[in-house]
């Protein structure tokens, strides 16, 4: 799919301001070899842009970002994307090939690679996520784990992309929007998600009077509880159902677990989790399990066991309707192990998409032709 970039009269002040942000923010040797280009001639040259892992492409930002450094720069680049939004790329496949001046290419490299690499592994993980469990909607909460607003924007992105290519593949739920307003828009969402945190029930003193503050502040939304910050995650989740019957029995009522690793919920522990487990999903604990994959079911903090014990105790009080956001380190990996045991969470809040191992969000562009002809070092 080619995508040219309209050739426009230069804007003055976009001109200025890529300027300015390249050579603060581009290698020095770009910026070199740029010097030695417009002394000694320019010829058109074509980049291929790759990845070393396979991938979900995610091609809209530095598409974007390339064709606003082109049209601020009054010249054309000619963009050939090897896929569509959301397919699958493999290890080594080209995703972008950008055809056009060298002397306006070269020192654009350091800046669009940033822009590609990170959200097409996230758009990756939030996809294994997803399709693992498809019946649960997730929660974009990984702003506050990004390097700026600049990494926001393309965690966002990449959710939304990974989240789409899953509800085409699989029929999942996927990512129901976010937790902020400035990204909200890549999910479909004109504002971001959430009702509370932690703050808040410090603040009121009571799991209830935090829940009673925000209803009478918002009283047409509907209300999910913090139901931790006390260690009474049973207690306070049925104290603030009972309080709320009519939302409760509505289905307008969620109840979120977001129990640290320190500790177990109310009223687990490793005997009682194994217990609950052996009730609701019995295969879970009768096959191999890492050590990992252990303390996720039956461990502290927000495991298996946990939300179906949750889960159980709600029903059992005549609270069916209300359903359980499960949140506190959701990696593909953990919701893998979800899904195996049909774990019973309705919404999933994360940002564990954001890729671990940052070294495998490295792209890499290579020069492949030179004024037409083919030329790329060996090896490529």
């Amino acid at each position: 799919m080619v995508l040219p970039s309209p050739a426009h009269e230069t804007d003055r002040s976009a001109e200025r301001k890529l300027e300015e942000e390249l050579s603060a923010r581009s290698d020095q040797y770009f910026l070199r070899t740029k010097e030695i280009v417009g002394r000694y001639g320019d010829m058109t040259v074509t980049y291929a842009v790759f990845m070393r892992r396979p991938v979900i492409f995610c091609p809209r930002l530095v598409v974007d970002w390339l064709h606003a450094a082109a049209e601020a720069r009054g010249v054309r680049f000619e963009i050939e994307t090897t896929a569509e939004e959301g397919a699958w790329a493999g290890a080594g496949e080209p995703l972008l090939y950008i055809t056009g001046s060298l002397y306006h290419l070269v020192d654009l490299e350091t800046l669009y690679l940033q822009k590609l690499g990170a959200p097409c592994v996230a758009a990756y993980n939030a996809y294994s996520m997803c399709m693992d469990l498809p019946r649960v909607g997730f929660l974009a909460m990984d702003a506050r784990h990004c390097a700026g607003s600049e990494m926001a924007e393309m965690m966002a992105y990449a959710a939304s992309v990974g989240s789409r290519a899953a509800q085409r593949d699989g029929g999942a739920v996927g990512f129901i929007g976010n937790a902020n307003d400035a990204t909200a828009h890549f999910f479909g969402q004109t504002r971001g998600l959430g009702t509370m945190p932690h703050a808040l029930i410090g603040y009121a003193g009571s799991t209830l009077r935090s829940a009673e503050l925000f209803h009478d502040t918002y009283p047409d939304e509907a209300l999910t509880v913090l139901v931790d910050y006390f260690g009474k995650e049973v207690t306070d989740s049925l104290e603030v159902c009972r309080r709320f019957s009519d939302l409760a029995k509505a289905g307008k009522i969620r109840v979120r677990l977001d129990t640290h690793g320190g500790r177990f919920v109310e009223g687990l522990d490793t005997a009682r989790s194994y217990a609950v487990l052996d009730k609701f999903a019995p295969d879970a604990i009768r096959t191999y399990r890492t050590e990992s994959e252990l303390r996720w079911l039956v461990g502290t903090g927000v495991s298996g066991a946990a939300i179906w014990h949750v889960r159980d105790r709600l029903d059992s009080a005549g609270f069916d309707k209300v359903q359980i956001v499960a949140s506190s380190g959701f990696t593909p990996a953990k919701c893998k192990v979800m899904a195996s045991i049909r774990a019973p969470a309705d919404v999933i809040g994360t940002g564990s998409y954001l890729p671990e191992r940052w070294s495998e969000t490295y792209a890499t562009a290579d020069i492949i032709e030179y004024d037409g002809a083919p030329r790329v070092k060996v090896g490529r």
